[in-house]
């Protein structure tokens, strides 16, 4: 297995990723939301849902790819994913004119295994609850000769993921503003961590806050604890995207010095988040995507007199788990 090296990425690799990613990469809209602003403070979404792939995820995936050297390239990248990850690999790998194959869960969203054969790529099935998505990729990366493109654990991934960051610093400034509240949905921690690592080398005292599904709140245990906790269970949520076992090691190691703060939403919560974007801000969101946004109509954050941001991480749902979200 061709794995890449692992160390802990710094805002000059968020900075170095969006020079890559600069003319490849979507730059998503940063959306004022004044129906939920209270006491003078401004409450934006960053809108993921419209970058290349229709999640974030395509950022971490094309910084990471790129940058495998050519004499590697031919045996193509392995990935697992439930789905987001699946695509943005696939989707990278096609541009850079490398075959990829994708360990996906039986239960991702036929939308997401849809779209990412899509994009050229090969997808193998696996139990999430019985089989070991890393044990399988592992075996056909050695088996190809492939690359393994983790899903958040890997430095450039994490890299890619934080020039998200990048842009919302960059178009709240060009509105003489400066982010209070970032809010972000957390699974393996990639985009929490790479979008601390932007957001707080230009303004240390943003408050940067972990979102998770209920019953898979590992973040906020590994918050209190000091050290990597892990869920009890693998499925139960809509939010299919953000079940991982626990948080990343090195998404930890830099999350549990920049964020430390973590919330929960219920289903229920991300379902009237969902239909809020649909109806009000004319967006699909999907489940694990509209977490942030659940917080802040939950109460869960408060945002009066500050600028908060809630990032809206992905828009492919499911058709019939969106179709019952809107019509609640």
């Amino acid at each position: 297995m061709n794995d890449m090296s692992a160390s802990i990425p710094t805002a000059a690799d968020v900075a170095d990723a969006a020079r890559v990613l600069r003319d490849v990469a979507v730059r998503t809209p940063l959306l004022r939301v004044p129906m939920l602003e209270r006491g003078g403070g401004r409450v934006f979404v960053k809108c993921e849902t419209l970058q290349f792939t229709g999640s974030f995820k395509f950022r971490g995936a094309y910084n990471c790819i790129s940058r495998i050297p050519p004499e590697r390239r031919a045996g193509g990248v392995v990935a697992f994913s439930s789905g987001n990850h699946a695509q943005g690999v696939a989707a990278a790998a096609r541009l850079l004119g490398m075959p990829a194959a994708i360990v996906m869960p039986e239960d991702a969203p036929m939308l997401k295994r849809e779209r990412t054969t899509g994009h050229g790529a090969e997808v193998v099935l696996y139990d999430r609850v019985k089989e070991s998505r890393e044990e399988i990729s592992a075996r056909l990366a050695t088996e190809r000769g492939a690359t393994l493109v983790p899903p958040f654990d890997h430095p450039h991934v994490i890299a890619g993921q934080g020039t998200a960051g990048v842009e919302i610093c960059e178009d709240l400034a060009a509105q003489s503003l400066t982010p209070d509240i970032v809010a972000v949905p957390a699974s393996g921690g990639g985009l929490l961590a790479g979008i601390s690592l932007a957001v707080k080398d230009r303004h240390s005292g943003a408050r940067m806050i972990a979102v998770e599904p209920a019953g898979f709140d590992d973040h906020a245990r590994s918050f209190a604890s000091g050290r990597r906790e892990r869920n009890d269970r693998l499925a139960g949520s809509v939010c299919d995207a953000l079940l991982t076992p626990s948080p990343g090691e090195i998404t930890f190691a830099i999350n549990r010095q920049l964020v430390r703060d973590a919330v929960a939403v219920s289903d229920d919560e991300v379902r009237k988040a969902m239909a809020f974007a649909y109806r009000e801000l004319k967006l699909v969101v999907e489940p694990g995507g509209s977490v942030a946004l659940a917080a802040l109509l939950a109460g869960k954050v408060d945002a009066s007199g500050r600028t908060f941001v809630a990032v809206l991480s992905g828009g492919n749902a499911d058709a019939e788990i969106f179709r019952t979200a809107i019509a609640g």
